[in-house]
């Protein structure tokens, strides 16, 4: 073999070793099977026929012309993309938890303190929302910390196996820095397991089961969602949670649609002294999925059992990836646009930001200029 072919032949078998790299870590982020979810599942009311279920069917009104999705896939061009850096806050991280703060890290990303408790919920600290380290979804602005510079926590809650929810490195990176255990809705844990995430670190619930830590009690509740890391759909249960502590409750909404849950779960639950709801992302295709901005507010009004003053809302699910077919701050503007007729007091963290609710600082509309 000549000196060209011998070339050729290395770089064939390098860009094939890449190839076969590639394919291995994209298999190992996908998660479980479908056998192995299985078992944790069945017994679950919201398990049938091999699938989870939402209690609320899609409205009878649901768009049926796929036209106008395709063309906005298509023609968006940089629509979601902020046309400047994104702030980034410098994360504070006192010795003690406070009664109530919160410290978001972009999207669905935030640190609860409650009740002298820490929560970390929905952590993704990957570049991109995805299987694959180069294809996918990629951050609109850095992480504001280091995963490792994270304070110690009692409970990692994880909303659904999304992607931009639930992310192999991140879990990975949490098993060398943290202690917590992971707090998962039904058929997650497979993933967890998979991973080699050890047992007695897996705490898997199904909607309305409970577990405590402390004092502070941790509830799996109803979403209006859906599930799926692979080309099969709702293997594993989607949830939001509640965090009640002896003084102060909180709600994180992970990602859903608007629905009667909310005014279900204010009943039981609430009110809040916190509600973090996702905003962003939506469209009327999946309206039954992901909320718009107004919804937010209503939902906020539900959990705190009809009083759309109570408590305050922190905005997720917006700012960080480039989901839907808005533009960049869209949300957030309408967001604060339903908020001041309904009197819903709402702070809109920048990424990095702590928040401490009882004292909050100033709000900075620091969004301004940007989409």
């Amino acid at each position: 073999m000549n000196v060209k072919g011998a070339t050729a032949s290395v770089l064939g078998f390098a860009g094939l070793s890449w190839v076969a790299k590639e394919a291995a870590a994209t298999r190992a982020s996908i998660g479980a099977s479908q056998s192995d979810i299985k078992p944790y599942a069945t017994g679950s009311s919201h398990f049938r026929d091999g699938t989870f279920h939402n209690t609320e069917a899609p409205p009878a009104t649901a768009p049926s012309d796929p036209t106008p999705i395709v063309k906005g896939m298509l023609t968006r061009g940089k629509v979601g993309r902020p046309n400047g850096d994104v702030p980034l806050a410098t994360p504070l991280a006192p010795a003690d938890a406070a009664e109530l703060a919160l410290t978001w890290y972009g999207h669905a990303s935030v640190l609860v303190e409650i009740d002298g408790y820490r929560v970390l919920a929905d952590p993704v600290w990957s570049e991109r929302c995805s299987p694959s380290a180069k294809i996918g979804p990629a951050r609109l602005h850095p992480v504001p910390v280091e995963i490792e510079a994270l304070p110690p926590v009692d409970a990692i809650v994880i909303s659904h196996d999304h992607y931009d929810h639930l992310d192999l490195p991140t879990v990975e990176a949490l098993l060398l820095h943290q202690n917590a255990p992971f707090v998962v809705p039904l058929g997650i844990g497979a993933h967890l397991r998979q991973w080699n995430v050890p047992e007695d670190r897996i705490v898997e619930l199904d909607w309305d089961a409970s577990v405590s830590i402390g004092a502070l009690t941790i509830t799996c509740t109803e979403a209006r969602h859906f599930s799926g890391r692979g080309l099969v759909r709702n293997t594993t249960l989607w949830a939001s949670w509640t965090l009640q502590g002896p003084t102060r409750r909180a709600y994180f909404g992970g990602d859903s649609g608007y629905g009667k849950c909310y005014k279900e779960i204010g009943e039981t639950h609430g009110p809040f002294d916190l509600t973090i709801l996702p905003i962003g992302a939506y469209n009327d295709f999946w309206r039954e999925i992901h909320m718009n901005p107004e919804e937010a507010v209503q939902a906020h009004a539900d959990l705190n059992q009809g009083d759309a003053t109570a408590g305050t809302l922190v905005p997720i699910h917006w700012a960080t990836f480039n989901l839907a077919f808005h533009t960049w701050s869209e949300p957030v503007e309408r967001l604060t646009a339903a908020a001041e007729p309904a009197g819903t007091p709402v702070f809109v963290p920048m990424p990095g930001q702590r928040v401490d609710i009882a004292r909050p600082a100033a709000q900075q509309n620091w969004w301004d200029g940007l989409s």
